[in-house]
């Protein structure tokens, strides 16, 4: 079983404020946190958090004690809404491991938790050092401990800090990615699973960049096949597999095995909108959206939100002059933090725009037209010559996953929400996220929910026994 611990950047900060205060004593929060539970996998994402304040407590530089009475109201939410609780306290020595002191309070909050819930499911404990480093252990009904394989910042800079016991060496082929980004985010890299929403024009060659850096595991999801018509800018497509009428997910699959390098691949050639898909992403790491339309992107962003997840989204625009030329060329990459502003925040897509798609939905023919209307404005063309734009819009979000896990910029990676390149005036611009906080932050870290995401569409059927 595969146990990961996701927070986000604020979350984070938050913590690391209250834990070190600055006069090198311990100090503790509580967190409630979603679950997303799988088969071989749970993650634990932190949604609400009580800050016990210093003054309640017994505080010295190798402890802290404190009355478990002041956190009642949140073991009650949480028992509501079957939430793990974690207790987090901080080590300002920086001793990296579990003492006997905290196995025994440990032991005796968690007996009290246990005591609150209706359910033997697990919680978990986490210690913080100087720097902000996180590491947890999860422990269960019985008092038993066991590591958590992963903890997760989805901050401004991305930290993944890993416990996995077995760490793959480096071979060779990302020798020469560690001598500018480092051996240790190549380790990260190889421990890390990311979704990739799309296959086909921006998809294509971000999966490629994506399994030649090295990544653990991706999920590719995407339910078209390929056609023709885009064999000029799917990368691996053959002629021979628009005629055997292939699904784009079978094709970048085949063409990470023959790469033989070591990824392993899922895929899901269905829609978004599925539960099957929904539970696979949310066990990702990772996720980058290389859909055209509004309604996977809003999808996909209540997504990342609910499960804690950074989103990259690539998009690419192509406007016709109205004589046979293109007016602008152009593409962006946002990312997403899951409590930062959402992609509508940002006027990628309109609510008209949204509730038309969802309208539509149910016209499949009409769904595509309106994608490749979307393609390349004011002009009927299924065939653009894009593979070179798609390419260029991939390396930009595959470079900026990179520059948060490895900083390496002179500038900070909050001026780099959003990054714009117009081909047509050769120029890159980039621009720090200055919408205000949504009030869908409230939907941060609530994990799995009845119905999933709290859509109805994404209900699962009852299966009677």
């Amino acid at each position: 079983m595969v146990t990961k611990f996701r927070l986000t950047g604020r979350q984070h900060v938050q913590l690391e404020r209250h834990l070190f205060p600055g006069d090198g004593h311990e100090a503790v929060a509580v967190l409630a946190c979603g679950r997303s539970n799988a088969r071989d996998a749970t993650a634990l994402t932190a949604h609400e958090i009580f800050l016990v304040p210093h003054t309640s407590c017994r505080r010295s530089e190798v402890e802290v004690t404190w009355a478990p009475s002041c956190v009642v109201p949140l073991l009650e939410r949480a028992a509501r809404s079957n939430w793990a609780v974690i207790k987090i306290h901080s080590h300002p020595g920086g001793y990296s491991d579990f003492s006997d002191t905290d196995d025994r309070s440990d032991r005796d909050f968690f007996g009290s938790v246990y005591g609150w819930m209706d359910t033997d499911s697990l919680h978990g404990s986490a210690i913080m050092v100087p720097g902000g480093r996180i590491f947890a252990r999860t422990i269960d009904v019985q008092g038993r401990f066991a590591p958590v394989d992963l903890v997760s910042v989805a901050g401004t800079d991305l930290h993944f800090w890993s416990n996995y016991s077995e760490r793959q060496p480096h071979l060779g082929f990302v020798k020469r990615h560690a001598q500018l980004f480092g051996s240790d985010t190549v380790s990260r890299l190889r421990q890390l699973s990311i979704a990739v929403l799309g296959c086909s024009g921006t998809g294509s060659p971000l999966i490629e960049m994506l399994a030649r850096l090295g990544v653990g595991r991706l999920v590719l999801v995407d339910p078209d096949r390929v056609e023709d018509k885009n064999l000029n800018r799917i990368y691996n497509a053959t002629r021979e597999d628009a005629v055997m009428n292939r699904r784009k997910t079978e094709v970048m699959g085949r063409a990470i095995a023959r790469m033989g390098l070591g990824t392993e691949v899922q895929l899901l050639s269905v829609d978004l909108a599925t539960p099957e898909a929904v539970r696979a992403v949310a066990q990702c790491d990772v996720v980058f959206g290389c859909m055209d339309g509004a309604r996977g992107r809003s999808l996909l962003n209540r997504l990342a939100s609910y499960y804690s997840l950074p989103y990259f989204d690539l998009g690419v625009r192509l406007d016709a002059d109205g004589e046979g030329g293109i007016s602008e060329a152009a593409g962006a990459v946002h990312y997403i933090q899951p409590d930062s502003s959402s992609l509508r925040d940002r006027r990628v897509y309109s609510s008209d725009q949204l509730q038309s798609e969802a309208l539509q939905h149910s016209d499949r023919a009409e769904y595509e037209r309106q994608l490749r209307s979307r393609y390349i404005r004011g002009v009927n063309e299924d065939r653009p010559a894009v593979i070179s734009i798609n390419t260029q819009i991939a390396a930009t979000a595959v470079n900026e996953f990179l520059a948060r896990l490895h900083p390496y910029r002179y500038c900070s990676n909050e001026e780099f929400a959003i990054v714009r390149t117009s081909f047509i005036q050769g120029e890159h611009y980039h621009e720090e996220d200055r919408a205000p906080v949504p009030i869908s932050a409230k939907l941060v870290g609530l994990g799995d929910c009845d119905p999933l995401l709290g859509m109805p569409q994404l209900s699962e059927p009852v299966v009677s026994q």
